[in-house]
């Protein structure tokens, strides 16, 4: 097992294209070992700080609700058909949330999968669709959580969202599914 260890370390840092973390985590899986929660929570704040340039706590929770949407759904990331629609306010940490579920999901602007629709604070939600089937899922962060994590200042963003990663999901939102067939953007 060490010379599994040490061929996967080696091969981590001879693909300088890819992220570390998940060329571990990848060849761990491969070779059997199971990862820790810290190795988990290590993927989601690198992933979120590639695609968003930092992983603060808005980011770091579009991220976990991504992550879930796509497990409920059983759907792989990049899946084209996935229709993600976030409603918040036009300012940033509201809209990082947009980021995250990016990150989580691969949904894009450019995939014409991903929208942010300007929306008070009280309308906050992210609302994820399988297209083929028509069944949605609306996230909607818990109020507790939010209070937790709203005007966080710079110099604490990080940790924070190191933070946000190890929280069970149901500390960070709450979501309901919808089974008969619906349009993501309504």
């Amino acid at each position: 097992m060490l010379v599994a260890r040490d061929a996967a370390i080696q091969l981590a840092y001879h693909l300088p294209m890819l992220n570390r973390s998940t060329v571990l985590l990848f060849i761990a899986v491969l070779i059997g070992c199971t990862p820790t929660r810290d190795d988990t929570e290590s993927v989601v704040v690198n992933r979120v700080r590639e695609y968003h340039g930092a992983a603060g706590p808005w980011a770091v929770a579009g991220y976990r609700i991504g992550e879930r949407a796509i497990k409920e759904r059983n759907l792989p990331r990049q899946s084209f058909s996935l229709a993600v629609v976030h409603y918040s306010p036009a300012e940033v940490q509201y809209s990082c949330v947009a980021d995250g579920v990016q990150a989580a999901t691969g949904a894009s602007l450019g995939k014409l999968n991903l929208r942010i629709v300007d929306a008070p604070f009280a309308d906050l939600k992210t609302i994820v669709e399988d297209r083929k089937t028509g069944r949605t899922l609306t996230f909607k962060l818990q109020p507790k959580f939010m209070d937790s994590i709203l005007n966080v200042p710079a110099d604490k963003l990080e940790s924070t969202g190191e933070r946000v990663a190890g929280l069970p999901d149901n500390e960070i939102f709450t979501f309901e599914e919808t089974k008969s067939a619906t349009n993501a953007e309504k």
